[in-house]
This record gives structure tokens, sequence and C-alpha cells, in this order.
């Protein structure tokens, strides 16, 4: 379809509560830019039940404008009610481009919509850019395993969509703005839902990982060795309030869950302090946790490619730099 607008549109998903998931309100930062670029407004479109929360969190994140789909059949999310409400706006409206959370309900929609639409979708990108003479947007994805980045362009159709990986980009500061909220009467029949929420059970766990939430994070790799590895990092994470991490490796080798790991496969963070202990520094993890503001690096190996991505690096056994340097920072807080 034809673009009507240069406005670049964000999908700012919910909660059951009717608050915004922060992967919507992550993406109002490149937004932004992208918006600013491509010469229009920036769109945050809002669907869910109940959703003024999520829709206050929209404008004071930079949004020039909220569109809002607001009913109870959008409480759960369903693939067939958010994929009708989507597409009638996006036909009614015509945005240049759209951003979507690369969660699982966003990896979801994001292909529906797009085959709806008969556009291309570039997914689980972790860099954005945009060509401002011609309004293409580069989205930037690992390729081949992760093994190198790709840049893809979506030249011949509108709207560009692509999903982005949570954690990639950090929210900006909120503030006061006045937001034009355009509200859409769009409701879909149970007829036109051919699946239903049946019962929610919330994984258990012995522990809530937050890694896209967490403001330090303390990683293990292959350099842990087993299981009991990962105490020393635990007892650091205990004393800097920080959440534990994994590369794949040690996922696979069965040391810690899959919640912990970080990585392409993982989760995308962007925490304030990144420790990686025993980890080479693949680039499929790297693509994970490169956006951190500060990377330490703990490593046998001086030549480990984490080194090349680290902020401060110390040469060394984890097992005998982490328990000093956690006696120190609880000497540092006594």
């Amino acid at each position: 379809m034809e673009a009507k607008t240069k406005d670049l549109w964000v999908f700012v998903e919910t909660n059951e509560d009717g608050s915004a998931k922060n992967v919507g309100i992550e993406l109002l930062t490149p937004g932004r830019e992208m918006a600013d670029k491509q010469g229009g407004s920036l769109v945050a479109v809002v669907i869910g039940n109940n959703v003024d929360e999520a829709v206050r969190d929209a404008g004071i994140h930079g949004a020039d404008k909220i569109i809002v789909v607001d009913g109870s059949e959008y409480g759960h999310y369903t693939t067939d009610a958010y994929t009708i409400a989507l597409v009638s706006l996006v036909e009614k409206y015509g945005p240049t481009s759209m951003l979507i959370g690369a969660t699982n309900n966003g990896r979801d929609l994001g292909p529906r919509v797009s085959c709806r639409l008969k556009t291309g979708l570039t997914a689980d990108c972790t860099g954005l850019d945009v060509d401002e003479e011609t309004g293409n947007v580069a989205w930037t994805r690992p390729a081949f395993g992760g093994n190198l980045m790709a840049t893809i362009l979506c030249p011949n159709n509108r709207p560009q969509i692509g999903t982005v990986r949570p954690g990639v980009f950090k929210k900006c500061e909120p503030v006061e703005t006045k937001a034009e909220i355009i509200k859409e009467d769009i409701h879909v029949s149970r007829e036109q839902i051919r699946t239903r929420v049946l019962e929610i059970i919330k994984e258990m766990e012995s522990e809530n990982v937050d890694l896209e939430g967490a403001e330090i994070i303390v990683a293990g790799g292959r350099g842990v060795g087993s299981p009991a590895g990962f105490a020393p990092l635990r007892e650091m994470a205990e004393v800097l309030g920080a959440t534990v991490g994994a590369s794949r490796a040690a996922v696979d080798a069965g040391w810690i869950s899959h919640s912990h790991q970080v990585g392409q496969t993982g989760k995308t963070v962007g925490p304030k302090l990144y420790i990686a202990c025993g980890i080479s520094g693949a680039i499929q993890h790297t693509a994970g946790m490169s956006s951190s503001e500060c990377i330490v690096a703990i490593n046998k190996d001086p030549d480990a490619p984490i080194f090349d991505v680290a902020d401060y690096g110390v040469v060394g056994d984890l097992f005998e730099v982490l328990p000093v340097l956690t006696e120190e920072i609880k000497k540092a807080r006594s």
C-alpha cells in the first residue's frame, strides 16, 4: 500500500493491567529521531483494555500523537483481535514506518500485520537508522547465526515494519507534553477471534529473573565450569543488588535456566553495569549486551573478544577475582 503520511508509528504493547511494557516506551527514543529524519510525526499506538496508564507513559516519553484502541476484547492478547485492529488503523492513516517490540506477542503480531498489508518485515533488529533522502529505514539485525550484522531495506512497500529487541534502546527522560490523543472505536466480534484464553499459568521459578529491567547484571559463561560455578556470581549479585545472567554456552550446558540467557537467542539488555565472567564474547552474546553503559570483563584469556567491547578488563581467574571484588564492595558499603 502507499503511505498517506510520513509518520512513524511505535506499537506500545500493554500488560493485562493496562500499563505499557517497557519495550514500547523504549522504542519512542529512536522513534523520535527517525520521525524527524522522515519529516513526520511520532505516533504511539496503544491497544488494550483500560489503557490510561500506557497512554500517559507514551505521552510523557515523546509521542506527538497517541492512537488509542480500548476494549474488553483486547484485555488478553489474541492474534486475531490485535491484527484486525492494527491493520484497520494502518489502512486508515497510512504511516510510512512502524516499530514493534520483539516480545513474544510482537513476534506474533508483526508478521501477521505485514502479510495482511503486503509489505516486508525485518525481525529482531538491534539497530535502526533512516536515509533522509529516500525515507528508507535501515534495519540492522544479526544474520547467519549471529556471525555478522546485516542491514536490510524495504524500499518499495509501505509501511516499513520491523520488530526490535527489548533493551536495545533506553527510555528517554519523561517530560511534560501535550500529545494529541486520537481514540478509535474498533471492536472485534467473538466470531472473528478464533482462539480463547482458557487459563493463564505463570512460570514458576525459584527466583524472579528480570534481565531487561535490571540496572546491574553479573553474567557467567563457559568459564564458570559447572552449576556450582555460579555461586561467586550470585554472591556478588546479592551484594550489588544485581541480576544473574548467562551466556548460551552456560545455558546449553544445563548449568542455569534459559530465563537467565543474554544474547541473540536470549534477552537483549542494556544495564548501567554488566559484569561478564568467563564469557568469551562471541558476537551472538555481545549482540545482546553491547549497549550496556559500562561493561567489565573478567577472563583468563587476554585475547578473548569480550575485551574488545569492555570498558574495563581483568585478565585472571574469575574464582580468584570475584571473591576479592565482592569483599571490597562489602567494605565500601559498610
